[in-house]
């Protein structure tokens, strides 16, 4: 067992007190008169572990890549505060984008087999591509297809499927979303040029399947709001059930939009790194799903200048959204609670006596200090 004491951070504000734990967190004494202003804090601040859901890779390495690749952006992200990630798939040939997904459940099996000590917790995989719109791939290569039932029960089968990216205009798409659905997996709607209409339609047949409904990075290759035609942001912004994750790189969105989208959906706006293999190295040339990337000033690019993933990690997106203006509190709620909820996971999120210690220790400029990943310091 360990105690650490601190200024722990929940949704309702910051406060003096002590965390024990091991693998599980087994005590928390707060100290509930003595809030604090995060900022004036000296005690290490104590914040309930990051969940990435989309995500590529990192520190050299990608989804793509297989188990090892898998294996390493797991570790290298558990540096950066992920304590859980759902690693990230590409729009690439399907024999090649199944065999990234077996990769992914053969980490899931030997993290269950060995604790998985020092790397963040790999949950399941993100599915975005190949089921999305081919006028609407964004930096995503064209091996974009229909969602068929074949391709789908393949994907289903593999068993790793927990958040699925798809356009909703296509041909089988909704037949597709209620498979999905049905298995677990989140549907999340993205590279797409559907209408609010065509969103609807199929939200409502994941929904009749007992599903959740997302969308892949708000804003970012969708059709944009509009006075006479709300496009798939509009559609987002209005569904109040639905969730929505967002790259705070404040390359992809404004620091307004942001603010703007979290007013709209304060319990369902999450954060997320979409980022690449060129995460965590010193800039210049790189790839993604075999294109060439150029990776300066702080932004991955494809040649033609088309935004291509990010080198963002979600210590800094915490940064970000704290410069925007929103409180250290909320803000780790969009890291930790908001995408727990999306993916079902009761078990993490928080800082509550049974739950996981995923933890994350900051100083009070909000500079990591140690992360702990179900009791165990994050290495590497």
């Amino acid at each position: 067992m360990r105690t650490i004491r601190g200024t722990v951070v929940l949704p309702e504000g910051a406060f003096e007190a002590s965390v024990t734990f091991g693998e599980r967190i087994t005590a928390l004494a707060i100290d509930r008169e003595a809030s604090t202003a995060v900022g004036s804090a000296t005690a290490p601040l104590i914040l309930p572990g990051f969940i990435d859901t989309h995500v590529h890779g990192g520190g050299g390495a990608d989804t793509m890549d297989g188990a090892a690749g898998v294996a390493a952006l797991a570790a290298f992200h558990a540096r950066h505060g992920v304590t859980t990630l759902l690693p990230t798939t590409i729009t690439n040939p399907w024999t090649d984008v199944v065999a990234a997904l077996r990769g992914v459940a053969e980490v899931m099996a030997e993290q269950a087999a060995a604790g998985g000590a020092g790397a963040a917790s790999v949950v399941g995989a993100h599915l975005e591509g190949p089921f999305i719109n081919p006028h609407r791939l964004g930096a995503q290569p064209p091996h974009a297809v229909e969602p068929t039932p074949e391709l789908v029960e393949e994907a289903v089968g593999t068993g790793v499927v927990r958040v699925v990216t798809m356009a909703p205009e296509l041909e089988h798409a909704r037949s597709a979303a209620r498979t999905f659905a049905a298995r677990g997996a989140r549907v999340s709607f993205g590279h797409t040029n559907a209408t609010a209409a065509q969103v609807g339609a199929v939200a409502e047949a994941v929904r009749a399947a007992g599903g959740t409904v997302g969308f892949t990075h708000l804003f970012n290759a969708m059709t944009q709001l509009g006075s006479r035609e709300p496009g798939a942001v509009g559609a987002a912004l209005a569904d109040p059930e639905a969730f929505a994750e967002l790259i705070l790189d404040l390359h992809h969105v404004h620091a307004t939009t942001f603010m703007a989208a979290h007013a709209a959906k304060p319990d369902r706006l999450h954060l997320i790194t979409d980022a690449i293999r060129a995460c965590g190295l010193p800039e210049g040339v790189s790839e993604l799903g075999g294109q060439r990337v150029i990776v300066r000033a702080g932004a991955a690019r494809l040649e033609d200048g088309t935004l291509a993933g990010s080198v963002l990690t979600l210590d800094q997106a915490l940064r970000n959204a704290v410069g925007s203006g929103m409180s250290v509190a909320v803000a780790s709620r969009a890291l930790s609670a908001v995408p727990a909820a999306y993916l079902g996971l009761t078990d993490r999120g928080a800082i509550a006596v049974g739950a996981r210690a995923d933890l994350v220790i900051m100083g009070a400029d909000l500079r990591l200090l140690e992360v702990i990943v179900a009791g165990t310091p994050a290495t590497g």
